[in-house]
């Protein structure tokens, strides 16, 4: 059996293909012509946990619309959406090379949180659940940083930066999952999967 996954992400991809999941890819616009179904900025007053599930629900949702418009087999469709909180901010992916070196140094010797939401839209229900991870950086310094931001790694991950990456050299603890801060919780994306009649092993 074959999903849908709507999702760039390479991390993503990669992932599925670890847990044995066989997909398609279904991708959004982005740029000047990107679906306002999935703009990702944030609502006023909006909570990261209802962020992320919002985020991920409507690419799951716009992501079966975009299959049954080009008349494309119907199977589910998975998406997902990653965030940081930090002192009670939704941090997304830096808009350019400053905007990561600033968020860089917020971070530095201090925890934040990683929200990874997946959703699965299939036979007209979206199933969802949440990832919450902690993530303490040690203390990095300007020399440091700079020669991160200027690898380029930072620019399209949110937080600007990539755990499985250079920046794990940044991590100085972790408590939840991994694979949830890269992208996609595998074992709660294999659950989800698993109460949709799938058998990732």
């Amino acid at each position: 059996m074959r999903i849908y996954l709507a999702s760039r992400s390479p991390r993503r991809r990669e992932l599925l293909h670890q847990i044995g999941i066989d997909f398609d890819t279904v991708v959004f616009r982005d740029g000047d012509r990107a679906d306002t179904e999935t703009d990702e900025s944030p609502l006023a007053g909006e909570s990261a946990e209802d962020y992320v599930e919002r985020i991920a629900r409507a690419k799951a949702i716009h992501g079966l619309k975009i299959i049954a418009d080009r008349k494309l087999p119907m199977r589910p469709v998975l998406s997902a959406d990653t965030t940081l909180e930090f002192e009670g901010q939704i941090i997304g992916k830096p808009v350019d090379l400053a905007d990561a070196t600033a968020i860089l140094k917020r971070l530095s010797g201090k925890t934040h949180r990683v929200l990874t939401g997946v959703a699965i839209n299939h036979m007209g229900r979206t199933e969802y659940v949440l990832s919450v991870s902690e993530v303490r950086f040690r203390t990095i310094d300007d020399e440091e940083i700079r020669h991160y931001v200027m690898s380029g790694e930072p620019m399209d991950k949110a937080g600007a930066y990539g755990i499985q990456g250079l920046a794990g050299l940044f991590v100085e603890h972790l408590a939840g999952s991994y694979t949830g801060v890269m992208g996609l919780p595998v074992c709660e994306t294999g659950e989800l999967l698993k109460s949709l009649g799938f058998r990732p092993l």
